[in-house]
């Protein structure tokens, strides 16, 4: 059982219930891994170690979203179990897209797949890259499954379960399905935001509800309230609720994708400067800066930057107004969540703790 407190939504007691839970459920599969073989044991300690920190806020949601249908600020111990289970989800996410995006480093430590890499000892037979990527998607493709196991067994009731299980498989294809939008939005060269902004700006909003949204805030949320025996009226309120606040987070995200403090995010400054991401922010960029400008930043997308070309990128976006527009964006977006939480009938303490999780989701620096 966890106490909640309104006035520290994403506090340490929680973070350090849903470590708990993950480090537990972590060992016991490691060692029924063990009869494998050492070699697997290799994938239990970057699960460990990629399960061990993160902001917990999917987490948070869930047990937030239970609180709204059940009231009082306790969340028993299944809820907790299940809520876990999302981060482990999302770490396989994070352990997948840092190989598709080519990524170095997580975290502040160096990705999964760079880390398989360098295991891979010299003397070994094929390509150290390759076996690192290889090991990389395995890696979430076990802790997707774990994801799925640990849910599955969190003890919650029968007809509670039930009513949630819909709900977790709906985020897992939605956020695969989100993926792979992001990945055909990322095939459209970054100038088209000049040629069609409205085309352009659809489709990366297309991404951001089903990459992000609804796999960050609506379902965790939602699949919290299940548990908490939510009926279809409460679940579609957290829903109007969740979405745009979902996208003010992912808003946020590429602003610090771009302008972010290093030693705060745990990635290399401009790092989706350098994977060349077509985000909201580079699209309104586009589409106001001068023509120069944005022919400068096109060729500067997706390359390898200095911190000088990072600095001349920044210049642009922010001289653009595609800064100051993006964040009016975050500032709509969670005003609008807001507004829709006002609406929707929930009790104290879920509201006030729900309300306080919307600044710290859209208001943060890492």
């Amino acid at each position: 059982m966890v106490n909640l407190d309104a006035a520290d939504p994403l506090s340490a007691e929680l973070r350090a219930a849903v470590g708990a839970e993950l480090a537990g459920f972590l060992d016991s599969r490691g060692r029924q891994l063990s009869e494998l073989g050492h070699e697997v044991a290799e994938l239990v300690e970057l699960a460990v170690a990629f399960t061990a920190g993160g902001k917990r806020l999917r987490p948070a949601f869930c047990c937030w979203g239970y609180l709204a249908a059940s009231g009082g600020s306790e969340v028993p111990a299944h809820v907790v179990r299940a809520a876990a289970s999302l981060d482990l989800l999302h770490v396989s996410a994070l352990v997948h897209d840092d190989v598709m995006d080519g990524s170095d480093t997580r975290r502040g430590v160096p990705a999964a797949h760079v880390q398989l890499a360098a295991r891979h000892a010299s003397d070994l037979r094929g390509d150290p890259d390759a076996f690192g990527r290889a090991g990389a998607i395995l890696l979430g493709d076990l802790l997707l499954m774990w994801s799925v196991e640990l849910f599955t067994e969190c003890g919650a009731p029968a007809d509670a379960l039930a009513k949630a299980q819909p709900l977790l498989a709906a985020v897992r294809a939605e956020v695969t399905g989100g993926q792979f939008l992001d990945i055909t939005a990322q095939t459209r060269q970054p100038l088209d935001a000049r040629r069609d902004p409205a085309s352009v700006l659809a489709q990366v909003r297309r991404v951001v509800e089903y990459k992000t949204a609804r796999y960050t805030v609506v379902r965790p949320l939602q699949i919290g309230a299940a548990l908490g025996g939510a009926g279809p009226e409460l679940l579609a309120a957290l829903g109007t609720y969740g979405s745009p606040l979902g996208r003010a987070f992912q808003y946020r995200d590429d602003v610090l994708g771009v302008f972010g403090d290093e030693a705060v995010t745990g990635k290399p400054a401009g790092d989706d400067l350098r994977e060349g991401k077509l985000t909201v922010l580079i699209a309104k960029a586009m589409s106001a800066a001068p023509q120069g400008d944005a022919e400068r930043l096109d060729a500067l997308l997706g390359s390898s930057l200095s911190a000088q070309d990072v600095a001349t990128a920044r210049s642009i976006i922010a001289g653009s107004g595609a800064l100051a527009a993006t964040e009016q964006e975050i500032e709509d977006a969670t005003a609008e969540a807001l507004r829709a939480l006002g609406e929707a009938g929930i009790g104290s303490p879920a509201v006030d703790g729900l309300r306080r999780l919307a600044g710290l989701a859209s208001q943060r620096d890492a």
